[in-house]
């Protein structure tokens, strides 16, 4: 039995992943920044909605020139408001929340919120270590695939002295 539990243990974490891989059927989410593009695997089947506003706002240029108004080391970078200050959104109203069993490990994308589960607008963050105590109390709406490395080079700071920007920010089918 003692040899049982972490057998059943490694199967459903590989059978997570291979769950998340099968749900990052959406479009790339496209981050071009000083350093590097990244590029980010949407899970639609999982966070539709929150696919859909992030791809809209994209479409729109809405990110263009946003800078990352929150950088925690060890934790996660956030963008996503226009007036740089953590309290701005798009004219959009908020989405319903779309928890799921996502792990928040590094790499993964959620959509930023207040207090309130269904207050979710345009801003997003990206995971720089694991942060579980997020798992289903925030949306996960993607995986960095590629360009973590740049993520990692984003200033520090809340607000950073000197923010980085989204220079711009598309959507590659």
């Amino acid at each position: 039995m003692k040899f049982l539990k972490p057998v059943i243990m490694g199967a459903f974490a590989l059978g997570l992943s291979a769950s998340i891989a099968n749900t990052a059927s959406g479009a790339t989410i496209v981050l071009q920044l000083k350093c590097g593009e990244v590029e980010i695997k949407a899970f639609k089947a999982l966070a539709p909605a929150h696919v859909k506003r992030i791809s809209d706002l994209a479409k729109q240029g809405f990110y263009n020139g946003v800078v990352f108004h929150r950088i925690i080391d060890g934790f996660m970078a956030q963008t996503g408001d226009p007036t740089g200050t953590g309290r701005g959104g798009s004219k959009l109203p908020d989405l319903k929340a779309e928890f799921n069993k996502v792990p928040f490990d590094r790499g993964i994308v959620g959509m930023a919120r207040s207090n309130a589960p269904d207050s979710a607008n345009s801003q997003f963050f990206i995971m720089l270590a694991k942060g579980y105590f997020l798992n289903e109390k925030y949306t996960a709406f993607g995986k960095v695939i590629k360009g973590m490395d740049c993520v990692d080079k984003l200033n520090k700071g809340e607000p950073p002295a000197n923010p980085d920007k989204i220079i711009k920010m598309y959507i590659k089918q």
